[in-house]
């Protein structure tokens, strides 16, 4: 069912902005901490999505997903492994063994400039390979030329060619200009059928910021209200320290509520912050920081 765009709310961006340094100032006692950054971590989609990525990549990869950081126990591995379709079977089979999801982008990512057949087509690669997860882009073209159909549309047949898996909507919000549009874009997203709307593909600046991801979780809570069905969030992009994970969380919690409080329906797209949170458990437990350079980089 195509949504109504006629009577959405009108975003001030001033008063956004106002209600963001309230989540940003909230005080976390120590305890909480830690429980949020073990959370943070198992949202976490570690990424790699380079022209210069490789099998042993791949696989370097997965077993970071796997294994954090030794060291630390009692910690969480990370959400999903995300890759480009050609390296989902080399994922799938490096995290034998575990519950990590292996997502996949698709839908000619990140530009979204291609034929609806190619798309589709990309699609199904990705899960006949195996993933779990499909990140598609939307038509940014088509939505600021006014072409909502065309947009709904096509995430509907996309959806419908991920079979079983799960679809996450890229709405690149970097280049959507207005906060006003973030919330006609995640409209549009939720009703031709996203499981999960998402900020960006990490590739365009700015890419997720805490306003935007403010709005598309105002119209998370809003379709949830409407419809009963539970939308998850991701943003990505921009997110590279564990102080800005837990304000996301606390955004998370206060908008949303406890429900969405789990890696089922919320996901960093942000592989650079989890050395960063490592970093801060190991602080938390020793007392001491360690090195970047005790950490590996993929």
């Amino acid at each position: 069912m195509f949504p109504n765009l006629n009577n959405l709310p009108v975003y001030d961006t001033t008063g956004v902005n106002e209600r963001i340094a309230r989540f940003c100032s909230r005080s976390i006692k120590k305890s909480a901490k830690v429980e949020g950054l073990k959370l943070a971590l198992s949202m976490v989609d570690l990424t790699t999505l380079e022209g210069k990525d490789t099998k042993g990549k791949v696989q370097q990869l997965c077993y970071k997903a796997m294994h954090p950081h030794d060291i630390l126990k009692n910690i969480p591995t990370v959400a999903a492994i995300c890759v480009y379709p050609s390296y989902v079977r080399v994922a799938k089979n490096a995290l034998q063994g575990s519950d990590i999801h292996v997502a996949s982008v698709a839908t000619a990512f990140p530009s979204g400039q291609s034929k609806l057949q190619v798309k589709l087509d990309d699609t199904k690669f990705a899960v006949e390979e195996g993933a779990d997860e499909i990140d598609m882009v939307i038509s940014r073209g088509e939505f600021l030329s006014g072409n909502y159909q065309y947009v709904f549309d096509e995430i509907a047949a996309v959806k419908e060619a991920c079979g079983k898996a799960h679809l996450k909507v890229i709405l690149e919000t970097g280049e959507l200009d207005t906060l006003n549009n973030v919330r006609k874009a995640s409209e549009i997203a939720m009703y031709a059928g996203a499981d999960f709307i998402k900020t960006s593909t990490g590739k365009i600046q700015p890419a997720a910021t805490m306003p935007v991801t403010y709005v598309m979780l105002d119209a998370i809570k809003e379709f949830y209200l409407k419809t009963g069905k539970m939308i998850g969030m991701k943003p990505a992009g921009g997110i590279s320290t564990s102080k800005i994970a837990l304000q996301y969380l606390v955004m998370l919690n206060e908008v949303l509520g406890n429900q969405w409080m789990n890696k089922k329906y919320f996901r960093f797209g942000a592989s650079s912050v989890l050395n960063d949170i490592l970093m801060q458990l190991v602080k938390a437990e020793t007392g001491l920081y360690q090195s970047p350079n005790y950490f590996s980089k993929d």
